[in-house]
């Protein structure tokens, strides 16, 4: 049975400072919960329906009805499971390879999918700026559908980081050089802006390539990609060489 400091603490971790206060963040679902009982992260609890609770041996695992797992839960049909996990110390940030370096991307699907492209591109790590969406955000979480397991995601001044760099930086701009004619380099830093404002000035500041993704349409009348997919195309690019 779920107590009233259960549904507390984990209705709380919906909010970023709760959060950080516990250090601890939420996962619903079978895959997503399987995916961090199976990797590096603690597990603090687990709260399941009695459907689900005889695929777990953790020790963790508290039986919950359905009425109380709608209650915690933030989806529409609650799936079996929730999991509450620690949030782990940030990793240092490797210097060779290909990093992803987010400005401010501000919805939670778009840096879930940032994560999943990641992981299946093989980049594994991606550096924020501080005013970029948390990455253990539920929505963020439950759209990286596991892959924020291995993808390390660092918080940091973007612009110290930028100015300790020395490799080629890129840019995804609207007017830049045809991502198609570039030759890319495998070790560099591949900047993507916020979904509004794109990359804020001091930012462009570093950067030594700008690349954009050109228009086939017809009457080319989209007017821009989405960040997510934009992301997609980039990485895609960076791998095919």
């Amino acid at each position: 049975m779920l107590s009233k400091s259960q549904l507390k603490l984990i209705t709380s971790l919906r909010q970023k400072k709760y959060r950080n206060n516990h250090k601890l963040f939420f996962v619903e679902g079978i895959k997503g919960v399987k995916e961090f009982l199976t990797s590096d992260f603690k597990v603090h609890s687990i709260f399941c329906t009695d459907d689900f609770s005889h695929t777990l041996s953790s020790e963790e695992v508290e039986l919950i009805s359905d009425a109380e797992l709608q209650k915690i839960s933030l989806l529409k049909n609650p799936n079996q499971v929730l999991g509450v996990f620690e949030i782990p110390s940030e990793k240092e940030i490797e210097t060779s390879g290909l990093t992803v370096v987010l400005d401010a991307i501000n919805d939670p699907g778009n840096l879930g999918t940032i994560i999943r492209l990641c992981d299946w591109f093989g980049v594994t790590q991606i550096v924020c700026s501080a005013d970029t969406v948390d990455c253990y955000n539920p929505k963020v979480v439950q759209a990286s559908m596991g892959s924020l397991t291995r993808i390390s995601v660092k918080y940091i001044d973007l612009k110290e980081y930028l100015e300790s760099v020395n490799k080629p930086i890129y840019a995804a701009v609207m007017d830049g050089k045809n991502l198609y004619e570039s030759k890319l380099k495998k070790d560099a830093i591949l900047i993507m802006g916020n979904e509004a404002n794109g990359i804020s000035k001091e930012i462009l500041e570093f950067i030594t390539d700008t690349l954009t993704i050109p228009q086939f349409g017809e009457l080319q009348e989209a007017e821009s990609l989405n960040v997510a997919t934009a992301t997609a195309i980039l990485l895609s690019e960076f791998r095919s060489g």
